[in-house]
C-alpha cells in the first residue's frame, strides 16, 4: 500500500526560528479565517496566488509546530491505514489498537489477512476519546473543588 503523506523531522534550531518568524508575519494577515492573497517576487518570476482559508490555517499549525522544534506528518482524510500507522497516529500500542478493531469500538476493513483503517475514522475516534477525557477531567476538578482540595 502507498500512503499518500508528507512527513517533515523537527527541524533545525535555524528551521524552528525561521518557522516562528514566518507564523508570526503570516498571522498578522489572518484575520477572519478568510483566504490570503500572495505576491511572490523571486528573480525573474513576478507571481501572485491565492491560498484557501483551510490552507491558510494548515499552514499557521505547520509553523506552530515547526517553531515549537516538532516534526510533522501530513495524513489525508481518506487514506487507509495500517494498524501500526494507525497505532501511532493514536499514540496507543499496536496490541491495544487491535483489541479496538476486534471489539468493533473502531470501524475497519481486511485486506487479505491485513486490517486497514481510514485515517477520518482514527481522527473521529481520537476526538471522542478526547472530549469523555475533558469531561472526566472537569468533573474531577469540581468534585476537588467541592472538596476544597485548593483546584
Amino acid at each position: 500500500m502507498t500512503l499518500v503523506t508528507h512527513r517533515q523531522l523537527p527541524p533545525s534550531a535555524k528551521d524552528a526560528a525561521m518557522a516562528r518568524a514566518s507564523g508570526e508575519v503570516l498571522s498578522q494577515f489572518v484575520q477572519q479565517r478568510g483566504s490570503l492573497r500572495l505576491h511572490f517576487r523571486e528573480a525573474d518570476l513576478d507571481q501572485p496566488m491565492e491560498l484557501p482559508a483551510g490552507a491558510v490555517s494548515l499552514l499557521l499549525e505547520i509553523l506552530e509546530a515547526m517553531a515549537a522544534g516538532r516534526g510533522v506528518t501530513l495524513i489525508p482524510e481518506h487514506e487507509e491505514l495500517t494498524t501500526v500507522q494507525a497505532a501511532d497516529a493514536l499514540n496507543v500500542s499496536r496490541p491495544f489498537l487491535i483489541k479496538l478493531l476486534e471489539q468493533n469500538v473502531l470501524p475497519h476493513r481486511k485486506v487479505g489477512r491485513h486490517r486497514r483503517v481510514r485515517m477520518e475514522d482514527v481522527m473521529a475516534y481520537k476526538a471522542k476519546i478526547d472530549r469523555e477525557r475533558e469531561a472526566i477531567l472537569d468533573q474531577l476538578t469540581r468534585e476537588a473543588q467541592e472538596l476544597r482540595m485548593g483546584y
